[in-house]
C-alpha cells in the first residue's frame, strides 16, 4: 500500500491539535499503565490472592506488548493508523474493564494480557502518527511532548496507584482508564482523516496472519523463558531447555515464513537497511541498560542509603525530569552535527555516567546518585529521540509503521534480555558476598529500617554496583554500534 499523497498530514491545526491531544492520551494509558500497577500489588494480593505468581501481572503484560507490536506495525502499514489505533485502544480499554472484573489471580493475570495486546498497539502507532503528523523539522515537538507523558506517567503512576488502593478500591486502578480512553477513541474517530490509500497494481492487501502467528508464538516462548528463567525455575532446568530450544525452533519457522509470504510482518529489509538495522541494535541496547536504575536503584536507594519509599522513588524518577527537556533540546543539536553524532555524543556521556556509579562513596548520600540520575536523562533524551526521528525519516509512509515497531520491539527485548542477564549478576555477587543469599528480594526484606546489617548492605551496593557496570559496557556497546554500523548521515528522504 503506497501513499496516495506526498504528504498526508491534517492541514487544520484546530483538527491536528485535537488529534494530537488523543495521541497524548493513548500514550498516558500505556505509560501510566506499566506504573500505576505496581503499588496497589499488596491490595491486589491481599484480595485475591496468588502471591507466588502475582509478578506475571508485569510479565504477562509485558510478553503481550513486545509480542505484538511488529503485527501492529505492518498492520498500520498495510490498513492505516486510524484503525489499527482504534481496535487497539478498544482491545486495552476492554481488557482494563476484564481486570477491574476479575475474580481471581488467574482471571486478573490473563487480562492483564489483553490489555497488553490493545498496549502493542496503542505505543507503535502513537509513534508512527507522530511522524505522520508532522514534517521533519517540527517533529520533535511532538516526540518532546510524548516523552512528557510519558516522564509526568512515571512520576504521577504510583503516587495515583497508592491513593486508589488505599482510599478507594484497586480495581479504580484499571476503571480511570476507561473515561480516559473514551476521550481519546472519540477525538480519534472525529478528527483523525487519513487519505485513501490505493493498493499498487490493482492487487488487494495482503496479510500475513501465519506470519503474526508465528512472530507471536516465538516471541512468546522467548520472552517466557527469559522473565521466568532464574525466578520460576533455575537457568538450566528442564523447563529452561525446553522453553529455549522451543524459542529457536520457532526463530526458524518465522525465518521460514516470512521469506515465502507476500507481505512479511517482519520484512528482511529492516535488517538489511544499515540505518534501521543500527538503530535497532543501539535502540536494544539502550532498553538493555535501562533495566540498572529501573529496577536497582530503588532496592540501592532503600537497603544502602536507608531511604524511605517515598524518597527513594524520587531519586529514580528525577531522570524523568530531564529526559524530556534534553530530548526537546536535541534538534538544536542534531541540526547541526546529524542524528548519528547527537546520539554518539548522549550515549557516551551515558556510559560515563554509568560507569562512575560504582565509585561513589559507601554508603554516600542521596544527592549522589539524584545527581547522577539527573545527568543520565539528559544524556539519554539527547540519545533516542535523534535515533527515533532520524529513522522514521528515512523511510516513506508505507514503511514507516514497520520501522517504528521494530525499534520500539528491539527496545522491549532489550529491556526483558536485561531483567534476565542483570538480574543473574545481582544474585551471583550476593551468593558470592553472603555465601549463598542468592536472593536478592529475600535479602532486601532482611534489612528492615533501624535493623540494618553490615554485611547485607555492603553486599547489595556490590551487586548494584555490579550491574551498573554493565550497564555502562551496554552504553558503550550502543555507541559502538552507530561508530561502526549507522552512516554519517542519515539517508533522509525529502518532504
Amino acid at each position: 500500500m503506497q501513499p496516495a499523497a506526498t504528504d498526508d498530514r491534517p492541514q487544520d491545526p484546530r483538527r491536528r491539535g485535537a488529534v494530537v491531544a488523543a495521541l497524548m492520551l493513548a500514550m498516558a494509558l500505556a505509560a501510566l499503565d506499566s506504573t500505576i500497577v505496581s503499588t496497589a500489588v499488596p491490595q491486589i494480593v491481599g484480595d485475591l490472592g496468588g502471591f507466588s505468581v502475582f509478578s506475571w501481572l508485569f510479565s504477562g503484560y509485558l510478553l503481550a506488548v513486545t509480542v505484538t507490536l511488529p503485527v501492529y506495525g505492518k498492520l498500520s502499514d498495510t490498513f492505516g493508523r486510524k484503525p489499527v489505533l482504534i481496535a487497539g485502544a478498544a482491545v486495552f480499554l476492554l481488557g482494563s474493564l476484564l481486570c477491574a472484573l476479575a475474580w481471581n489471580m488467574g482471571a486478573l493475570i490473563a487480562f492483564r494480557i489483553v490489555q497488553g495486546l490493545g498496549g502493542g498497539a496503542l505505543q507503535g502507532t502513537v509513534q508512527t502518527l507522530a511522524a505522520d503528523l508532522y514534517p521533519l523539522k517540527e517533529r520533535p515537538k511532538i516526540q518532546s511532548k510524548l516523552s512528557t507523558v510519558w516522564a509526568l506517567s512515571a512520576v504521577a503512576g504510583p503516587g495515583v496507584g497508592g491513593v486508589l488502593a488505599a482510599y478507594a478500591d484497586w480495581r479504580w486502578i484499571f476503571l480511570v482508564n476507561l473515561p480516559i480512553g473514551a476521550v481519546a477513541l472519540w477525538l480519534i474517530v472525529r478528527f483523525l482523516h487519513e487519505p485513501e490509500r490505493s493498493a499498487t497494481a490493482g492487487t488487494r492487501a495482503r496479510v500475513d496472519w501465519a506470519g503474526a502467528l508465528a512472530v507471536f508464538a516465538c516471541g512468546g516462548v522467548l520472552l517466557t523463558a527469559l522473565v521466568q528463567g532464574g525466578v520460576a525455575w533455575p537457568w538450566l532446568s528442564a523447563p529452561s531447555v525446553a522453553l529455549f530450544g522451543t524459542g529457536l525452533a520457532l526463530v526458524a519457522v518465522v525465518v521460514l515464513v516470512e521469506r515465502r509470504a507476500a507481505e512479511p510482518i517482519i520484512p528482511g529489509w529492516v535488517w538489511r537497511r544499515r540505518t534501521i538495522a543500527a538503530v535497532n541494535l543501539a535502540l536494544g541496547a539502550l532498553g538493555l541498560l535501562m533495566v540498572a536504575p529501573t529496577v536497582f536503584l530503588p532496592t540501592y536507594a532503600q537497603s544502602v542509603l536507608g531511604l524511605a519509599p517515598v524518597a527513594a522513588g524520587f531519586v529514580l524518577c528525577v531522570w524523568t525530569l530531564s529526559w524530556p527537556v534534553s530530548a526537546a533540546f536535541s534538534q538544536h543539536v542534531y541540526r547541526r552535527i546529524g542524528f548519528r553524532n547527537t546520539a554518539m555524543l548522549g550515549m557516551g556521556a551515558a556510559a560515563l555516567i554509568l560507569f562512575a556509579f560504582p565509585f561513589l562513596p559507601y554508603p554516600g548520600h542521596a544527592w549522589q546518585p539524584t545527581v547522577l540520575m539527573l545527568l543520565l536523562g539528559a544524556a539519554l533524551g539527547l540519545f533516542q529521540l535523534p535515533l527515533i526521528v532520524g529513522v522514521q525519516s528515512t523511510v516513506v509512509w508505507s514503511e514507516r509503521g514497520t520501522t517504528t515497531a521494530s525499534v520500539l520491539f528491539c527496545r522491549q527485548t532489550g529491556q526483558t534480555i536485561g531483567a534476565a542477564l542483570f538480574g543473574a549478576v545481582a544474585n551471583g555477587v550476593l551468593a558470592s558476598r553472603l555465601g549463598g543469599a542468592s536472593d536478592l528480594d529475600s535479602v532486601t526484606r532482611a534489612l528492615a529500617p533501624g535493623a540494618g546489617s553490615e554485611p547485607v548492605r555492603r553486599a547489595i551496593a556490590d551487586a548494584v554496583h555490579a550491574v551498573y557496570l554493565g550497564a555502562a559496557g551496554a552504553a558503550a556497546l550502543a555507541f559502538l554500534v552507530l561508530l561502526l554500523l549507522a552512516p554519517r548521515k542519515f539517508p533522509v528522504i525529502s518532504e
